[in-house]
């Protein structure tokens, strides 16, 4: 019995809800419901169909790849393998690839019949999936010999495949390969993938290689002309090596314009690596920054010079290693969160820590700076032997989680994954200490005991609790620039000396106790140190920044952001 959808409207003067109006109602519903049925099942076999096509025409190319692999076994003399050879390269087929490989190193092993497998470690592998083959039969088994011609045979069918592959990146490292080499038995088979080539960015580089090819091999001037100018458009150091050896040998207009081309690049390389110590200033103000920011809040609002500074970044460091150990012993999955679980624990630890010693040591030494920097400094002999005790005083190794390990390129610059986390890391840091300052009640109070402390204090402001507040914030923020920096130095008790003395340097340069003057300080100082490195060595690099910002300070003795504090009233 079948049914159909029936759409008739609904006849006047009869109540929809009576039974023979449901009744249709339901009928058209049942017939449409089963239509979308019939719809959806059909849809399904399509797919179904479709795969079992595709999936048919892979095994299809799979055994016609594995009957020619076959012949290497029935092969005698190289002409007969080279005839093999030219025959999997004439399918351009990637599943040939593993075989060819094999047959290069002189692992390729066949027996009469039919039989090939590829040796290797000891192990017999199937030629084309590269799996162990259960049970095989290993006895009469000879090696395929091959000779330097058929070597180059195989390079040729190799880079043919490559160059063919469906994976772009396969497409585009065969290119690369071959711009290096410059090799002329490449050049049929790269003209052949530019024909078929579809990317613009994998065409270039096909482009730039048939022209190091020509560069070398041809003898028509106006091609060799052409060449080096792709080359030269090129721009990298790859390109510039190319050049200077074909300047090397080269002599007439051709040597001019090469001169000329490598004037080029040189230039070009020349602003990539201006962009590159760039960055690693910026990279080096970051850490710079985070070192300093911490004391430029505790400088500015309580005048307190605090030689102990860099230990709280020690112990932030110490705590990122103690995190990472009991991750690793009793939840390895949660090694990827480290850091993140590593943040709150260092800031309680350092922010703890510098809590108690100005609760216990520098609220009594308050207007007595010498005193204060002598007792810092004992305290920051205290914590690093403390250290040495508890964890020895060799350096412990701290992991870094995936997404902050590796490194990638833009242009000739090399930019590590770390670096740009803790540039990023470094900023956000800036922009809460500006909501806390300027959007917080305890900012509000922090900002009116640095602009005048009687006023403040007068005002019913309890400033013993805001210094105490604010040296542990200090000091909490030092923790957690001890977590960023485990991952680009070593963990050991000597960490925090290794900036303390550039974190005063920023702040006595940006401004005592502005957040904009340590920010901007810290880069300016950080991009000063990596451009004068190279000319004149990190040690007396340092030394001529120290003497500027000494020459500066004459001349602006409250840094580039002046603060009005405790630190600078009359």
């Amino acid at each position: 019995m079948t049914h159909e959808i029936v759409h008739r409207p609904y006849p006047r003067g009869r109540n929809r809800n009576s039974p023979r109006t449901r009744a249709v109602a339901i009928e058209g519903r049942c017939g449409e419901g089963r239509r979308v049925q019939a719809l959806m099942a059909a849809f399904c076999a399509f797919l179904v169909f479709l795969f079992l096509m595709f999936a048919n025409a892979a095994h299809a190319d799979e055994a016609s790849v594995r009957a020619i692999i076959s012949k290497f076994a029935d092969a005698e003399g190289f002409s007969q393998v080279e005839k093999v050879i030219d025959e999997l390269a004439a399918t351009g087929d990637p599943l040939a690839v593993r075989t060819l490989n094999a047959l290069n190193d002189g692992k390729l092993q066949v027996k009469r019949g039919g039989t090939v497998y590829i040796e290797e470690n000891g192990k017999f592998l199937d030629p084309i999936t590269g799996e162990p083959v259960d049970g095989a039969d290993t006895s009469g088994l000879d090696k395929v010999k091959i000779k330097n011609s058929l070597r180059r045979t195989i390079s040729a069918a190799l880079s043919g495949m490559t160059l063919m592959a469906k994976d772009p990146a396969i497409r585009s490292q065969a290119a690369s390969t071959i711009f290096d080499s410059s090799d002329a038995s490449q050049l049929e088979a790269l003209e052949k993938a530019l024909a078929a080539e579809t990317v613009p960015s994998i065409r270039e580089q096909m482009e730039e290689a048939k022209a190091s090819i020509q560069l070398f091999n041809s003898n028509d001037p106006a091609e060799v002309s052409t060449a080096l100018g792709t080359i030269k458009a090129r721009g990298n150091r790859a390109a510039l090596a190319l050049l200077s050896k074909y300047a090397a040998s080269a002599d007439g207009e051709l040597k001019e314009q090469a001169d000329a081309a490598i004037s080029s690049v040189e230039e070009t390389l020349s602003m990539w690596e201006a962009g590159q110590n760039v960055w690693y200033g910026i990279s080096l103000g970051s850490v710079l920054f985070l070192a300093a920011i911490g004391l430029a809040i505790t400088f500015g609002v309580m005048g307190v010079i605090n030689m102990a500074h860099g230990e709280m970044v020690m112990l932030g460091a110490y705590t990122t290693f103690v995190v990472q150990e009991l991750i690793r012993t009793s939840a390895p999955g949660l090694f990827e969160y480290s850091l993140l679980i590593a943040l709150p624990m260092a800031f309680l630890v350092a922010g703890g820590v510098g809590l108690l010693m100005e609760r216990s040591i520098i609220r009594f030494l308050y207007g007595r700076p010498l005193e204060t920097l002598l007792a810092t400094w004992g305290v920051s002999l205290i914590l690093q032997q403390a250290v040495r005790t508890i964890f020895g005083p060799t350096n412990r190794e701290v992991g870094n989680p995936d997404w902050m390990s590796g490194a990638f390129t833009l242009g000739e610059m090399s930019l590590t994954w770390n670096r740009v986390w803790i540039v990023c890391f470094s900023l956000a840091m800036f922009v809460a200490l500006q909501f806390v300052l300027k959007k917080t009640y305890f900012g509000l109070q922090m900002r009116a005991v640095t602009q005048n402390r009687r006023m403040a204090s007068s005002m019913a402001i309890r400033t013993p609790w805001v210094d105490a507040m604010t040296f542990a914030l200090g000091s909490g923020i030092a923790g957690l620039a001890g977590v960023a920096l485990s991952q680009i130095d070593n963990v050991s008790p000597n960490l925090g000396q290794s900036y303390i003395i550039d974190s005063f340097m920023v702040v006595v340069f940006g401004g005592v106790g502005n957040l904009w003057g340590t920010l901007i300080g810290a880069f300016t100082l950080g991009i000063a140190n990596k451009f004068l490195e190279p000319y004149a060595g990190a040690v007396l690099g340092k030394i001529l920044v120290l003497v500027f910002i000494i020459l500066f300070i004459q001349r602006r003795p409250r840094g580039l952001f002046a603060q009005k504090g405790r630190a600078v009233e009359a």
